[in-house]
Order: structure tokens, then sequence, then C-alpha cells
């Protein structure tokens, strides 16, 4: 095995190492390319859709496809080469429903059905969860100059890479069973029945995938990575400027500990800039805790919007 590959994993444990991509289904890819490139992502037309990159990092980390009304498509996870013949045995003794690929999807490596129905795929991919936390910028503690920088210096956010995504599920502890039992993540924290996240057992950020209650799947937020607390904040800037003022934030969460700022899309879910958020190496046994409801959310902020937890990919 790779000595890069050898030091990333945990040994002994069979798990995905990563969000591969995600895929949604949208009414109007025009749409879909502007938000996106106004929230600070490389948005490029391939095949029948967008794809979603981040400038700079060669990964691709979403597919935008187009469909009668927008709906997450899939999720597929990435996992080493030599753990797809374990994963296939381990999926055949649980009873995981296969399936076939959706249209648009690569074909190659396993799918199956998820919790909720929901279309995943087991994909042998480089790892491209981090393996330690993101580097942070913070204002110099003095300066003769002043702190802060200047307004005409100010570049266009962009987003280093995803973070997370945040799902809604008709049964979060079910979903929670399989995500854990099935694909191997690992609790980081929950609010008894109404929310849990996960994190990757080879050394991810304090999740990789979240589970919001709901009556059925669909996708709450995307979550990416930026720089700096001025990041989140010049972040909801640009989307205002581009039209897209709706949302939550700026603020900080318990859970996670990042701070945030929700851009609401056209489809009333999110896509969140985070910053300085959680992360749970290799090596570490995180302390999994069940907590009250009023600390799943947010530590400050303002109050969130009264339909924030809506899944309007239900009806």
């Amino acid at each position: 095995m790779d000595a890069a590959i050898a030091c990333a994993r945990r040994p002994g444990v069979l798990g995905v190492h990563s969000i591969h991509e995600f895929a949604l289904d949208v009414p109007d890819l025009d749409v879909a390319a502007h938000f996106y490139r106004s929230f600070g992502l490389d948005v490029r037309a391939e095949g029948d859709g967008l794809s979603l990159y981040t400038y700079g990092h060669p990964h691709r980390w979403a597919r935008v496809l187009p469909g009668e009304a927008k709906r997450l498509a899939w999720i597929s996870w990435g996992i080493y080469a030599d753990d797809l013949a374990a994963f296939a045995a381990h999926l055949d003794r649980h009873g995981v429903a296969r399936i076939q690929a959706p249209a648009g999807a690569d074909p190659c490596g396993i799918w199956f059905s998820g919790p909720d129905g929901m279309a995943q795929q087991l994909v042998v991919a480089d790892k491209c969860t981090p393996d330690a936390k993101s580097p942070r910028t913070f204002p110099p503690e003095a300066s003769l100059a002043g702190r802060a920088p200047h307004r005409s210096d100010v570049r266009p956010v962009l987003p280093r890479r995803l973070s997370h995504i945040l799902t809604f599920s008709a049964d979060v502890d079910a979903a929670l069973h399989f995500y854990t039992d099935i694909l191997g993540l690992r609790l980081s924290d929950r609010s008894g029945s109404i929310i849990a996240f996960m994190h990757g057992a080879h050394g991810s950020d304090h999740h990789l995938i979240a589970l919001a209650s709901s009556t059925g799947y669909g996708l709450h937020h995307c979550s990416w990575d930026v720089a700096s607390l001025d990041d989140v904040a010049l972040g909801k800037q640009q989307c205002a400027a581009a039209g897209y003022a709706d949302g939550w934030g700026l603020g900080r969460h318990v859970l996670g500990s990042n701070y945030f700022r929700y851009v609401r899309d056209p489809w009333g879910s999110y896509a969140e800039y985070s910053f300085d958020i959680d992360h749970v190496a290799a090596t570490q046994d995180w302390p999994a805790a069940d907590h009250p409801p009023e600390d799943s959310l947010y530590v400050w902020g303002d109050v969130p919007p009264a339909d924030f937890t809506r899944n309007y990919e239900v009806t």
C-alpha cells in the first residue's frame, strides 16, 4: 500500500474516506450556474449538466443536472482500492440492495440503495477529505497600519473545498445506523433524533455528512471551507450583491464549532461558507455526545429563518 495512504487511514477499519461527489437535479441550469458562480465556485459545463469545482483544486465536488424540480440525485463515497472487495462482501452480508447507476452517473463501483431509498455509490478514489485541520487566516495581533483589510483590496471569496453536506431523513436513527454500521462513518455529535453529525474514520472535518429530521430525503445544504472569518462575511456581501441576500448568519455553531453564513439558493436550500470547523484525525476518538436541542444549531447569531429546517424536496 502507498505510504501516504497508509498514513491517512485508520488501520483495520472498513469505512468510506470522503464524499467523492453529490449530485442535484435542478429545473434551470443557467440559474444554477449563476448562483454557484456568485458563491465563488468554479462552475463548468460538462456533459449534459454542470460540474462544481473549487479554484486551485482538481477535484470535482458535485454535479448539477437538468430535472423537473430540485432534487438530491445521489451521493458518491470515496473508498480505498483495497477495501472494494471487503465493502462488496459487507453490503451483501447486510442485505443492502444493489441498484443501477442513475442516469448521468458514473456506472463504476458499487451502486446501492441508501437511507430513505437514496441512490448512493462506493467508488475507488483519492481521498479528498483533509488529513489535518485546514489552514486558517487571522488578523495580526498588532499593526501600526491597522488590522483590517482595505475595502479596495478585497478580492472575490473563493471557497477551497467541500466540507460537508447536510441531508434530510425520515428516520434519523435508522439512517445513522446505516451510515455507521454499513459505511463505517462515526458519530460526532447528535441531538436526540432531530439531528446527527458523522465524521470519517480515516480523518475528516467534524462531519462529512449530517442528518436532519424530515418526511423524506433531500439536501438541506452543502458547506464550503473558507480561510477566514472575513471570508465568511465577505461571502455574504458578495452573494447579496449578486442577488442572493437571503439566508442565515453570520453566526457560530456549537457542534463543529465553525463560523457560518448560509446563502439561500434558488430552490429553498442553502450553500454555506464555513470557517474553522473542528477536525477529527484518523488517530483520534472523538467524544461523541447527545446534546440538548438548544445546542444543536448555534452559539450566537440571528434567529434562523422560520423555514430554515424545511425540506422543499418533499410535499
